[in-house]
């Protein structure tokens, strides 16, 4: 039978990235069917930061029944297109991304007239409304009430303090801690805060925020994030499985280069993915290293200390998630696709230059379902991994993967 655990869940950053980690949880809810496993939520300990924040509170909202709420995530990833993340039409594109693209290289004369500065890369204005049809935060608080969840955390960065936060609800009581650079504030989390926290850098607009009584504005939650998992720890999880956006290790052996002068686009795309994928590689090894110094203390030591051994999981892709979105860039509309060239996006096949930058911003059905395909293709070739974390003792022999859960009458 399970153990008593808690059991925390981290989603991490990576815009459409983000599809991999419903391919990880839909092979996750099939697993546990297969299993003698209770029917409750299995994270009562939820936190999520950027992407991985608006899949993180949309499981958390429906923490009374798992699998209908991974079966939703899978229908909204599984029919996305750009035009319900950002503004994608000609119109749309010209006022924010031809006009950022034209301050870089004219801002010199147009600079005076305040009207012409856009926010961001991209108007992600749609993303607002496709949030308040998969989210219901006005749920949080009942399936705490009933015990289905004990926490949800959401990180996001403000640009104006530098302060890495926290936002997090709880059943308990849990004082706010802080650290170097980084708080935590008790919230209420609503859709504002999942706005902020997945607005990358440059491509969406900073979003305001009420930080303890005053306005601030908030970015990208991977940002500054140097500890990814602590907000789980914090919140009383004891053993924590984390979905990564992106490869945690390159495989053995030499990867092509180029000799050529990076673009714009390849250096945004390198930045990103330090933001997003090296921070949660660290933490993990620092958490393995924590647990392996621990095992070695006798246990009056372990006593004598605040630090508890945290069992952790991680699944990752085991592909590089950039060479997967390099043969879907054509899926992107003519506009999108125009204004990625401006910036040095360009090639076909294997041979796409700035094809990492592109995968953050892929919100297209054949790119995120090849994700979630990749996603439920490693979770399952870790089954036995996945069962002895949670442990889950299997009621019959492997089947043969199955279909996921979405249906085409879904609602969001």
């Amino acid at each position: 039978m399970p153990d008593a655990k808690t059991t925390g869940l981290i989603l991490t950053g990576g815009g459409a990235r983000a599809a991999y980690q419903v391919g990880v949880l839909d092979a996750v809810a099939h697993i546990r069917r297969s299993c003698d496993a209770p029917p409750d939520n299995p994270f009562p300990v939820i936190a999520g930061t950027s992407a991985g924040a608006i899949n993180a509170t949309a499981l958390a909202c429906r923490a009374d029944d798992f699998d209908a709420a991974v079966a939703g995530l899978v229908h909204v990833w599984r029919h996305i297109h750009a035009e319900q993340v950002y503004r994608s039409d000609s119109i749309g594109v010209m006022r924010t991304g031809a006009r950022w693209l034209s301050m870089m290289s004219l801002g010199w004369i147009i600079a005076r007239w305040q009207r012409a500065r856009p926010r961001s890369l991209l108007d992600n204005s749609p993303l607002n409304t496709l949030l308040g049809k998969l989210i219901d935060t006005a749920r949080l608080r009942q399936v705490m009430r009933d015990g289905q969840l004990q926490a949800l955390a959401i990180t996001a960065s403000s640009y104006g303090s530098g302060m890495h936060v926290t936002f997090y609800d709880a059943v308990k009581d849990i004082v706010p801690w802080t650290r170097s650079q980084r708080i935590a504030v008790r919230s209420a989390i609503d859709v504002p805060h999942l706005l902020a926290s997945s607005a990358i850098p440059f491509v969406f607009p900073a979003v305001p925020l009420n930080l303890e009584g005053h306005i601030e504005y908030f970015g990208d939650g991977s940002m500054r994030q140097s500890a990814p998992i602590s907000p789980a720890v914090h919140l009383g999880a004891q053993r924590i499985l984390v979905i990564g956006a992106g490869r945690m290790h390159e495989p053995a052996g030499e990867r092509a280069g180029s000799g050529e002068y990076p673009n714009v686009a390849q250096i945004a795309g390198h930045a990103l993915s330090n933001i997003f994928l090296d921070a949660l590689a660290v933490d993990v090894e620092r958490l393995q290293r924590i647990n392996s110094t621990l095992s070695l203390l006798p246990a009056e030591a372990r006593k004598m200390t605040s630090l508890r051994p945290i069992d952790v999981l991680v699944i990752a892709p085991s592909q590089r998630l950039d060479d997967i979105a390099a043969k879907h860039i054509g899926s992107l509309p003519a506009p999108i696709r125009a204004l990625l060239r401006g910036v040095g996006v360009s090639g076909r096949g294997d041979e796409v230059r700035g094809a990492a930058l592109a995968s953050y911003l892929l919100f297209e059905s054949p790119y995120t379902r090849e994700l979630m395909k990749l996603g439920r293709t490693d979770t399952f070739a870790r089954r036995e991994e996945v069962m002895a974390f949670f442990g889950w003792c299997p009621r019959q022999a492997s089947a043969p993967i199955p279909a996921m859960l979405d249906t085409d009458a879904m609602p969001l």
